[in-house]
């Protein structure tokens, strides 16, 4: 008999949902929240309210172009955390409410978890380009940067992770320090393909092992800026296209060096990217790069599956229900990390 997973990602300010099928995907559909550009980051208030306003459109199309009944869906998995919490009881309330009407198990889906096994959404029968067990993976977003030993669908150890700011939180503070707008992220992309990455240093940490420390950078850049500002108060706009390629630079390298350590000590070559900032130009140059001077073996997302995405939540799911991991009803959604 055919599975039919139904998923829901409102964990920030998109709200998504995808159905698959035996795996495969047939629809995914992402509503954006343009309200927060103007507020410099998401608020979670009008995160909430628009979630409520687009989760049931948003299922609706996801069913239409699935080209299925909501009678013919097997089970609905849903992002129970972390993130938001006004975000995610949007989504959880959904969720619960759905899968009590039409009488079909409920399965919740760690947010983190679905970034890294989003390698797994299959877009057609013939498409079986994903990593073996075990891999490492590189989760890196606006709210973490892990270094991840994938063992199993649920079996993800931790070897590394930072220990203040994430490297996308970093990109955007840094941008709004420049007053380039939010997000950050696609902002300093753009500028950084057309400037010079070694215009500029700023400070590197020096923290033991495979954890990542990126405030230190953060302060660095504000204090840099700061001074050259005090000599040209135009050098923003004189130099931005520099500043973002050696901001970008900066971040790159440090990812990209606790992570060839990492691949040396396990010995496993085969190395993933995921999360928001692995849609980062840079990053993903420094990957093909280091696949070729080191023999890894690398997967990259598609850019629609690196951001918040019900797709990634319904794979996990899936592999979830093929072992009749389920959810009961009282199962609260967790904002932070508890679990």
């Amino acid at each position: 008999m055919d599975v039919y997973i139904l998923g829901i990602e409102s964990s920030c300010d998109d709200t998504s949902a995808a159905v698959l099928k035996n795996g495969v995907l047939l629809s995914n559909v992402t509503a954006s929240q343009a309200v927060h550009e103007s507020y410099g980051g998401v608020v979670p208030e009008l995160a909430s309210r628009a979630h409520q306003q687009n989760i049931v459109p948003v299922v609706d199309q996801a069913i239409v172009q699935a080209g299925i009944t909501k009678e013919q869906l097997t089970a609905i998995a849903f992002t129970r955390g972390p993130g938001l919490m006004g975000s995610l009881l949007v989504g959880v309330s959904f969720a619960k409410g759905f899968a009590r009407s039409l009488g079909i198990p409920m399965i919740d889906v760690n947010h983190l978890h679905g970034h890294v096994l989003a390698h797994f959404i299959r877009e057609n029968e013939d498409d079986n380009n994903q990593p073996e067990y075990p891999y490492l993976c590189l989760l890196v977003s606006g709210g973490n940067s892990q270094i991840i030993k994938v063992n199993a669908y649920n079996d993800m150890e931790i070897l590394g992770q930072t220990i203040d700011d994430a490297a996308g939180e970093a990109i955007d503070k840094c941008s709004k320090v420049m007053g380039l707008g939010y997000p950050g992220g696609p902002i300093i992309d753009r500028l950084a393909r057309q400037g010079n990455p070694e215009a500029f240093k700023f400070a590197r940490p020096n923290i033991h092992g495979y954890d990542y420390s990126f405030s230190g950078l953060k302060t660095s850049f504000l204090y840099s800026l700061r001074d050259w500002l005090k000599d040209d108060p135009d050098f923003i706009e004189h130099h931005k296209e520099d500043l973002a390629a050696s901001l970008e630079f900066t971040v790159v390298d440090i990812l990209m060096r606790k992570l060839k350590m990492a691949v040396k000590d396990t010995g496993i070559k085969q190395v993933a990217v995921a999360g928001g900032v692995s849609a980062n130009t840079g990053l993903r140059n420094a990957f093909h790069d280091y696949a070729r001077r080191y023999g890894w073996e690398i997967f990259i997302p598609k850019f629609s599956y690196t951001t918040d995405n019900a797709a990634m939540i319904a794979i996990t799911g899936y592999f979830k229900y093929l072992d009749s991991d389920f959810c009961s009803i009282d199962k609260p959604a967790f904002a932070r990390m508890t679990e």
